[in-house]
């Protein structure tokens, strides 16, 4: 069944500047924008196509696709009753799905679909932008965004892990596990590989190039540490020293960080490798929400140090942030001038460790000297709600642009990274709460995915 939408928003304009061969075009001021979308509420199966010709499947895009000069990344927002999606340039909507319930989105890791975790599992949304392989280039589409009728089962959905060309679904609801090539995530006919944990407990699977995973280990009552398992996941190896496993991160060299109570085990060498313990300073040192960047051994990473609160269940604003060497598994604090939450990490092009914090800034650590190096000022003060589910700003990376929702004031704030300059500003109908990238590039094998890392709490 077809709706019609009218979507408002105000976006502030700002000049346009080139930063390493990225072009950001001028936007125009504009009061009031009315943009008349009709939006499908399911898509149909994926056909054949030529890979000069734009492909609309498995979307029912309702506007013939636009072929367009470059990628085109879009934005989409969760709030209360369904999800907005954003050009990433602009900040103008181009689309709004209704959808009940409290949603989480992830990239599902082809650049053009995001994983939507609600009730009854991940099902993909079509962000409308992609890009298809022709020869030695790329041709680059944009539509009008959908969601599909794809989705990967799930009781409980879970975490979502992209990582060369792999893309891996936990269900916390029963310990199973989906992998499928990213390249084909949205292709319901797609080839699906299905691992299950000898527990179900909120865990994550990370399969590596060599075919091999590292996945969690726990019961619902506790989670004690991972599992390496070979291809057809049979187990390999095991570390239990690592009390309330939870969030991941990978590094160069595909050492991978999980995160436990009291440090982080830290990965190395795939199938036949080692797993090393980074311990944590603080007899209680809880390190659940990690950014990692593929071209960087560093791992930034939250921590929590109140044992206190965490045994009564109670809310602790860390003023620490933790920086991982997997190199030699070693682990250094840096302190903060504010306060952060479970969505506050996020990486830069060039490895940079960033931390919106709730004074309104972020700050920028060199995870080479664990150090801030400056702090930026984007959106006013703020405080963490207790609960873990209600909206608080938000940051995501994409080509030296650093994306901070405002639940507060309905906006959203580009910045670039390089500069601290932020340079355009959008505002919406509705109040944000997660935030994921639909990049709108062609999926490449050994290409990671970041933009998930701190998605869940």
């Amino acid at each position: 069944m077809l709706r019609i939408i009218l979507i408002k928003a105000t976006v502030v304009a700002v000049l346009t500047h080139p930063r390493a061969g990225r072009h950001r075009r001028l936007l125009a001021l504009t009061p009031l924008t009315v943009l008349p979308l009709v939006l499908a509420g399911c898509g149909a199966s994926p056909a054949a196509v030529d890979a000069a010709a734009p492909s609309t499947a498995p979307t029912s895009a309702a506007a013939a696709p636009t072929e367009q000069a470059a990628s085109t990344p879009r934005l989409v927002l969760t709030h209360r009753g369904g999800l907005t999606v954003l050009d990433a340039t602009t900040l103008e909507p181009v689309g709004e799905v209704q959808q009940d319930g409290y949603l989480r989105v992830n990239p599902a890791g082809d650049g053009r679909h995001v994983a939507v975790s609600g009730s009854g599992g991940f099902r993909l949304l079509d962000a409308g932008t992609w890009a298809e392989p022709h020869g030695d280039h790329d041709h680059h589409w944009t539509a009008a965004p959908a969601l599909t009728d794809v989705s990967y089962t799930a009781t409980k959905p879970g975490h979502v892990v992209v990582h060369e060309g792999r893309t891996v679904f936990f269900d916390d609801g029963t310990g199973a596990f989906t992998t499928v090539d990213s390249a084909d995530v949205a292709d319901p006919a797609a080839a699906r590989t299905e691992l299950r944990t000898p527990a179900a407990h909120h865990g994550v699977a990370v399969q590596l190039s060599d075919g091999s995973y590292v996945v969690s280990e726990g019961t619902e009552d506790a989670r004690t540490g991972i599992r390496v398992l070979d291809a057809a996941g049979a187990e390999v190896s095991r570390n239990d020293s690592c009390p309330g496993v939870h969030g991941e991160a990978v590094a160069a060299d595909e050492a991978v960080v999980i995160g436990c109570k009291d440090g982080v085990l830290v990965h190395t060498g795939g199938q036949s490798g080692t797993t090393t313990k980074a311990q944590a300073p603080d007899a209680y040192g809880r390190i659940g929400n990690q950014a990692g960047h593929e071209e960087s051994p560093f791992v930034l990473g939250d921590y929590k140090s109140d044992g206190a609160a965490a045994e009564a269940e109670t809310l602790e604003r860390p003023t620490r942030v933790s920086i991982i060497d997997t190199r030699d598994a070693s682990m250094r604090l840096v302190d903060l001038p504010s306060s952060y939450t479970f969505r506050s990490l996020a990486r830069g092009d060039d490895g940079e460790a960033l931390v919106l914090g709730t004074d309104g800034s972020i700050h920028v650590i060199d995870p080479a000297t664990a150090a801030v190096v400056r702090s930026v000022p984007v959106v006013a003060p703020w405080e963490e709600p207790e609960d873990w589910q209600e909206p608080r700003p938000a940051i995501r990376v994409h080509e030296g642009t650093a994306y901070v929702t405002e639940p507060a004031t309905r906006q959203v704030h580009a910045v670039d990274v390089a500069t601290g300059e932020v340079f355009a500003t959008g505002a919406l109908d509705v109040v944000p709460d997660e935030l994921a990238i639909a990049t709108g590039e062609a999926p490449h094998g050994g290409d990671h995915a970041h933009d998930h890392e701190t998605a869940s709490a």
